[in-house]
């Protein structure tokens, strides 16, 4: 009886065979990241009201909120807004479908091998928790089954995110900026990439439902890029050498710890330190605005206070009856004041621009 002889190992199989061993195993359902900032209540409330009780999906809302909101607040209103499970997001947390999770105030929200992980790293552009941490995290996690959505809000938290998520096989749905209240966020998407879908807050379920029920294996992993990035995030800092391997150190100082930012160009331009603030060059530009106003503010609280210790001084002298040593701080005091109303002057241009 003659053996059946092996077929020969050629390249494609070769290269077949590494896509196979290299692919992640689909997740049973999705991740669905939903980013809002200003004006985002309404229009989070309104999307939610649209999921059906069955999705094959499990929802992560981040907004920006401070430190002392509370969030219970947020859930109870949303609560009465859907058919899904509504609950914050707690820790170490199984992930399940048909389940909305609602980040925490001051706490990055990530997903971790199907679980809730909470950061309490450093914020990325300006904000924990960041919509740009989490859309990242849901893109290493589940790959093709991610999901990010970008709804109203200010400046441009989120595009990085929705960029790993396209990048990593995933979809991208942005509210059209023409309705958005404040439609800062989903054009800074849509100046950077092309969504999958740009629409209205009414027509996103229907988009949802498409992609959950009619999405094909396309064989895609996410890049190293965003695997790596996410990992850093879980983690309160980092080393210089681990995040030199995500990209090309700047000129520029972090406004937030003075160390070097490192400029990273994939899935989306941005800027990083080794502690772990994150930045997209318009971020940044804010928020160097921000530091050069706190650093002339305090050099003028600093000028007004050796003038009035020149005064002092003035007055001490006059009383001693030593005019001469008196006219010299008056003098001075007066050069003090001068500078105080143009640093003032020079403030108030920054702000108008």
């Amino acid at each position: 009886m003659r053996s059946k002889k092996k077929a020969p190992v050629t390249e494609l199989n070769k290269r077949s065979n590494g896509i196979k061993n290299n692919l992640k195993p689909q997740s049973s359902f999705f991740a669905i990241g939903i980013g809002a900032s200003a004006g985002g209540t309404n229009a989070v409330s309104e999307l939610i009201s649209q999921l059906p009780a069955n999705l094959n999906a499990a929802v992560f809302v981040v907004f920006h909120l401070s430190k002392i909101a509370m969030p219970e607040i947020l859930l109870e209103r949303m609560k009465k807004r859907t058919k899904l499970l509504c609950k914050i997001a707690n820790d170490k947390e199984p992930i399940e479908p048909g389940t909305i999770y609602l980040a925490s105030p001051d706490a990055h929200l990530l997903v971790k091998d199907k679980n809730i992980l909470l950061g309490h790293g450093p914020t990325e552009n300006r904000f924990r928790p960041s919509i740009d941490v989490l859309f990242r995290s849901i893109a290493a996690d589940f790959g093709e089954r991610s999901i990010g959505i970008v709804l109203t809000g200010f400046l441009n938290d989120g595009t990085v995110g929705m960029n790993a998520i396209k990048q990593s096989g995933g979809y991208t749905i942005v509210q059209d900026p023409n309705e958005a209240e404040y439609p800062d966020m989903p054009l800074s998407v849509l100046e950077t990439m092309e969504a999958d879908y740009c629409t209205s807050l009414k027509k996103m379920g229907d988009a949802i439902l498409q992609i959950t029920k009619n999405a094909k294996v396309k064989g895609v992993t996410p890049p190293k890029v965003v695997t790596m990035e996410s990992k850093l995030s879980e983690r309160a800092a980092t080393s210089i050498e681990k995040v030199s391997q995500l990209g090309n150190k700047s000129i520029y100082a972090c406004p937030d710890c003075g160390g070097s930012l490192w400029q990273i160009d994939k899935p989306s331009p941005h800027f990083r330190c080794h502690i772990g603030h994150s930045y997209t060059e318009r971020d940044l530009l804010y928020k160097q605005s921000e530091s050069i106003e706190h650093t002339l503010w305090v050099s003028v609280r600093m000028m007004e206070e050796r003038r009035l210790l020149l005064l002092k001084n003035a007055k001490s002298y006059n009383d001693r009856g030593l005019q001469k040593v008196r006219k010299e701080y008056a003098e001075r005091a007066e050069q003090m004041q001068t500078h105080i109303q143009k640093l003032k002057e020079l403030l108030f241009r920054i702000n108008k621009d």
